[in-house]
């Protein structure tokens, strides 16, 4: 999940991202917050695999349409809907938030095409890093701080945790389970249902019909018990349409096909 500092095509959430160094960043703090701003408006986050078990209580697990599928945590139903964050940021349930989300506006990337080293990079848009008072230093002299090693070690598990799931992921292309996924709720007083698509899941009946020895491996290196997190987290998408009707950002049913 690295990305290069200079690709035209950030990633989620990111405006900007420069390599954090002692000589431009010496005086630099971070600090913390109890509001995700880059949240607001974010239908879907990344996950990795190790928080499908955590993230199935709170949101469906997709995948992502295309080639290079991602599981991603569906935050809202409609693109640019987060039913979770408020306009300003806040939290509206003791939610699990994605380490995706958590790590940012650092995280690790190439600085240099011509090598597959990563560096630790800040989003400098960010009001969280900068130069002010309040928060901790990101060096001490010419010493990255702890912060700044705790920073680093936190998204160096987040790459490792970003490659087991492109295992996963290449496990299941492998055996052909990745399917395109249509979901669909029909409000109580309702005639039509909203049908949402774009986006990928497992085909349940191919993991019915799979040998039973290749069920017994996935259960033994706990891959099966991810895919059934997957399938299982998908019952709660009507938890998140009902929460999305609350809030009065329900669209046209032919608006979601």
């Amino acid at each position: 999940m690295a990305s290069a500092p200079d690709s035209t095509q950030l990633p989620l959430f990111y405006k900007e991202v420069v390599p954090l160094n002692q000589k431009q960043h010496s005086t630099w703090s971070a600090r913390r917050t109890d509001k995700a701003k880059w949240l607001v408006n974010q239908h879907v986050v990344p996950l990795t695999v190790e928080e499908f078990p955590m993230a199935q209580r709170h949101y469906p697990i997709v995948f992502s349409a295309g080639e290079d599928s991602v599981p991603l945590a569906l935050m809202g139903m409609n693109e640019g809907i987060n039913v979770f964050v408020e306009e300003d940021g806040t939290l509206t349930d003791n939610i699990y938030m994605p380490a995706y989300a958590r790590r940012y506006p650092f995280m690790l990337a190439k600085t240099r095409p011509d090598t597959d080293e990563l560096s630790l990079c800040v989003d400098p848009t960010s009001d969280l890093v900068g130069e002010f008072e309040d928060g901790n230093p990101l060096f001490d002299g010419e010493e990255p701080s702890e912060t700044c090693k705790n920073t680093l070690k936190f998204c160096e598990q987040f790459e490792i945790a970003g490659n087991k799931t492109a295992n996963f992921v290449a496990e299941l292309k492998k055996h052909d389970l990745l399917i395109d996924g249509e979901l669909s709720v029909t409000p109580n007083g309702s005639e039509k249902p909203f049908a949402y698509r774009g986006f990928r899941m497992v085909d349940e009946k191919k993991i019915r019909d799979m040998r039973g020895d290749q069920l017994r491996t996935w259960s033994q290196n706990g891959l099966l018990p991810l895919i059934y997190a997957h399938i299982f987290s998908l019952e709660l998408v009507r938890d998140v349409f009902g929460k999305q009707a609350s809030q009065g950002k329900v669209p046209d049913p032919d608006a979601t096909a």
